[in-house]
């Protein structure tokens, strides 16, 4: 008790009311927070798929290529059958990735990945301390509220 009366003294938080306010605040900054990790793990997960897809279609394209000079032989198929499987795979995947958009070259989608890497860094150690501010405002507010003889009930008091 005593460390959360000096919390809200040094925080100029002598109102409930001014608590809950603060508390509310540091619980969007953490949700923003998170929702901007997110967003920027999944334009990192699109950018390795896209990556591998291209890896994986230049890789088998010369086999593909020989299969369609061989007129779609059967027989080149089964020989083949694993090569052309990951070819088509990787063929379906880039379009579904890019939507219609022009393929990036590959150094283009190494130096977003290494934006996205260094964002995504910094962005966390900006959600660690949000959390941190988050936690410390909710148990001032339970202990305060516990004090006033209030129940904390799932995010409300």
């Amino acid at each position: 008790m005593a460390v959360a009366l000096q919390y809200l003294q040094e925080n100029n938080l002598l109102e409930y009311d001014d608590l809950a306010a603060k508390t509310t605040s540091a619980t969007n900054r953490f949700y923003t927070a998170g929702d901007k990790l997110k967003a920027i793990e999944n334009a990192m997960k699109h950018n390795a798929n896209l990556k591998g897809a291209i890896v994986d279609y230049a890789r088998t394209k010369p086999v593909f290529d020989e299969y369609k000079t061989q007129k779609y032989s059967k027989r080149y198929l089964a020989d083949h059958e694993a090569d052309i499987a990951v070819f088509r795979a990787a063929k379906t995947t880039m379009k579904e990735l890019l939507d219609g958009e022009k393929l990036p070259k590959m150094d283009t989608l190494k130096s977003e990945w290494q934006s996205l890497k260094s964002t995504r860094k910094t962005d966390y150690s900006e959600y660690r301390i949000t959390q941190k501010e988050m936690r410390e405002v909710i148990t001032v507010k339970v202990n305060i509220a516990s004090l006033h003889g209030h129940q904390y009930q799932g995010g409300e008091l």
